[in-house]
């Protein structure tokens, strides 16, 4: 009889509240009689929730943002004791995310660690070692000019390229892919720069300075600094800076967790759909972490226009809104003109179809009672 009422229902609940229920009144050892009061429950809510056909959806959804969006704190968050590692947060980065901007202020990342490595802080503390991105001048304590050999000198901190496991072998052939036209030696303890000049110059010295103390040598690139923290029992490293991509092909790293604050790394690594999910799953954040309360749905019904071409794009000019059939829509937003006489040159037609052009034209607004169209039949004489 259970498994009747379940497929009874099936057409008309989608999977996930059917499998809430069936999860309820397992646990609450529920007969017959009651399940088939719980559906009739949930049919009735369930239909109370669905939005009347011709509701302004795209009117409400902006007011829903604006208007809490105005208690929104200017601020950024700052993690404890590391100055780099700021996120942020509240109306600066909701604008961040509806703009789809191509790097956030703050990039991070939140890399999880497979079990088996996730509960040692030893082992949390190497892998964030070697996953944090580690130049020269972290292992040199100076940086010299000799001006008789017109080459420059850095010292090296052996103690700390032990403990990133770097060898001197390998740290010239690492600097020698980046720096062509310069010898590198090691000379009693210090690594020795000498650019093959054809004739003496002291500014291709200083430049040639400046570049060896920004080389790169270990960790993955663009990741600034890292911090092992303890969550629910196990270890996260939360990385200042993002590298998506080389992150998860670290064995250690869990790739089904590890995630990035940045959108558009997203798209790129992981597709558009996971990019629509990280957009709902971004704002949803600064919107808790303000204490706000906006209806999931005008979040995924955002996330969705942002997203239905295929790739992110922002609710700007250049974005969603020059998508938009209508020329008399996308002239209302910015730059008239333009739109205007583009559209005349290709012979373009504006069939009226959303709200703008309609009150441009001082026409009923194809939503709600305007929605419906009055149709007379003639009968036949």
């Amino acid at each position: 009889m259970p498994q009747d009422l379940y497929e009874e229902y099936q057409e008309i609940f989608p999977k996930k509240i059917l499998e809430e229920i069936r999860a309820e009144a397992k646990d609450r050892k529920l007969t017959n009689p009651q399940l088939k009061k719980v559906f009739e429950a949930v049919l009735e809510e369930y239909e109370n929730a669905k939005i009347q056909a011709g509701e302004s959806i795209g009117i409400v959804t902006a007011e829903s943002f604006g208007e809490p969006s105005t208690q929104m704190t200017l601020n950024t968050f700052h993690h404890s004791g590391v100055a780099e590692m700021n996120v942020t947060v509240g109306l600066p980065r909701l604008i961040e995310i509806f703009d789809a901007r191509k790097m956030p202020t703050t990039p991070r990342m939140d890399v999880f660690l497979k079990s088996k490595y996730a509960h040692d802080p030893k082992i949390a503390r190497k892998i964030a070692s070697q996953i944090k991105e580690t130049k020269l001048k972290e292992l040199a304590t100076e940086f010299t000019i000799n001006l008789a050999k017109t080459s420059v000198e850095a010292k090296l901190d052996y103690k700390k390229m032990k403990d990133l496991g770097i060898k001197e072998e390998a740290l010239i052939l690492i600097l020698s892919q980046d720096f062509k036209n310069v010898t590198i030696k090691i000379e009693r303890d210090n690594i020795v720069f000498y650019p093959k000049l054809k004739e003496y110059d002291l500014g291709e010295v200083f430049k040639l300075k400046e570049k060896a103390k920004d080389a790169y040598v270990s960790g993955i690139k663009r990741i600034t600094q890292v911090l092992p923290i303890k969550k629910d029992n196990e270890f996260v490293i939360v990385c200042a800076g993002s590298n998506l991509k080389d992150v998860l092909k670290l064995e250690e790293v869990d790739t089904k967790r590890t995630i990035t604050n940045d959108l558009s790394e997203v798209e790129k690594v992981l597709g558009i759909e996971a990019a629509r999910q990280a957009i709902i799953n971004e704002a949803s954040k600064v919107i808790e972490n303000q204490g706000l309360d906006i209806d999931i749905r005008h979040l995924m019904f955002l996330a969705d226009v942002m997203t239905v071409t295929g790739t992110v794009k922002g609710i700007t000019r250049s974005g969603i809104t020059s998508d938009k059939q209508s020329v008399l829509a996308r002239a209302s937003f910015e730059t008239p003109i333009k739109h205007i006489i583009n559209a005349a040159l290709t012979g373009e037609v504006d069939y009226l179809n959303s709200v703008v052009e309609n009150v441009m034209l001082n026409q009923p607004v194809p939503l709600g009672t305007g929605t419906p169209q009055l149709v007379m039949k003639n009968k036949k004489k």
